[in-house]
């Protein structure tokens, strides 16, 4: 029991003399940084996909089946330039009979025109009734009714025929192939897509909690998965109101005004936005030291200029600092180059303050 008493005598008396000694000895030259909150800027980067500002579907207005698609995905095609084409036998047939039709209903009208000719003639000369006549006009009528019906049969059926080729609308890009040769397809049902003009755009799904707390900015840096390192920029352009219920996640739409060489529909880009967080302290890696509990760091006393050993909560770790979500705030003096040559109650001076 007497050696215990002794030992704690003896530690109690060490401890008074460091804390003597810490007190007399000359004020240690160190770094001394003043904690500051810092708005922290988070990057977000998802891959989304380069489309056309103006696209249309092409579609025959027709059905059947398709037998030829002359053209492939980026393919550029000019204004009437032949896409596809519909196996034209039933139209092709159907054409033929409308001539037939028109040929034998123009044959039938030039008939009843000359026995209406005939008729009237006899009339004049009184060798006939006016019923005849009559008649004969009537059947001239009936005739020219059957023609002009056959003429336009005949139009119905060139144009059928003519439906069975899908020609571009204007200049264009073709952006995606919907059917194959073979396949049986409605009318209006999509066949190709085509890109009307030379604007890009970029479409994105993204995370709806992205969205939920800061907005991030309007202007987005860009690059092909192809070639990283030559980077272009989008600008949001819209931000759809509704969340996928499927993914969980937002169309966001990006314009790009200044598309890079060689961009083309379909290709596959990375998207990086900055987004402002909460403010926190971030502080030089070399402040940071440890204790049992943890991380922790040299405090100064303004007053005393005396450290303590402070513990901290580290948020993040970042190339040559750490990020700080309690501990220190706002104004705090900590020690940072000379850190380890403390021990509580040391008393340090700002590296080239005078003594």
């Amino acid at each position: 029991m007497l050696r215990l008493v002794l030992n704690a005598g003896l530690m109690a008396t060490g401890l008074v003399l460091v804390a003597q000694t810490a007190s007399t000895m000359e004020p240690l030259a160190v770094e001394i940084i003043t904690a500051e909150p810092v708005e922290m800027r988070v990057e977000h980067s998802l891959t989304g996909e380069i489309r056309a500002s103006d696209s249309v579907v092409a579609s025959f207005p027709i059905a059947g089946r398709v037998v030829e698609i002359l053209v492939e995905e980026g393919q550029k095609v000019t204004l009437g330039a032949l896409l596809a084409r519909l196996d034209p036998v039933q139209q092709e047939q159907a054409l033929r009979s409308a001539e037939a039709g028109l040929a034998t209903a123009r044959a039938d009208s030039q008939q009843a025109n000359a026995d209406f000719t005939r008729a009237d003639a006899l009339l004049q000369q009184g060798a006939t009734t006016r019923a005849a006549r009559d008649a004969a006009e009537d059947a001239l009528q009936i005739k020219a009714g059957v023609l002009a019906q056959a003429r336009a049969d005949l139009d119905r059926a060139r144009k059928a025929l003519n439906d069975t080729e899908l020609k571009a609308p204007q200049d264009a890009t073709v952006t995606d192939r919907m059917a194959e040769a073979g396949q049986v397809v409605g009318a209006a049902q999509p066949v190709l897509e085509l890109a009307l003009s030379n604007g890009m755009e970029a479409a994105f799904e993204v995370p709806e909690v992205l969205l939920t707390g800061q907005i991030p900015e309007k202007t987005v840096r860009m690059s092909r998965l192809s070639d990283p390192a030559q980077e272009f920029i989008g600008t949001v352009s819209e931000v759809s109101p509704l969340v996928d219920p499927v993914t969980g996640t937002v169309a966001v739409t990006l314009t790009i005004a200044d598309p890079p060489p060689g961009l083309s529909y379909g290709e596959a880009v990375r998207g990086t936005a900055m987004m402002a967080g909460e403010k926190r302290i971030v502080l030089p890696y070399a402040v940071l030291s440890a204790t049992a509990a943890g991380p922790a760091v040299w405090k100064v006393d303004p007053a005393t200029k005396s450290v303590a050993l402070t513990p901290v909560t580290v948020e993040s770790y970042q190339s040559g600092s750490i990020v700080l979500s309690g501990g220190i705030g706002k104004g705090d003096f900590v020690v940072g180059h000379g850190a380890q040559l403390l021990y509580p109650g040391r008393v340090v001076r700002a590296a080239g303050e005078a003594e």
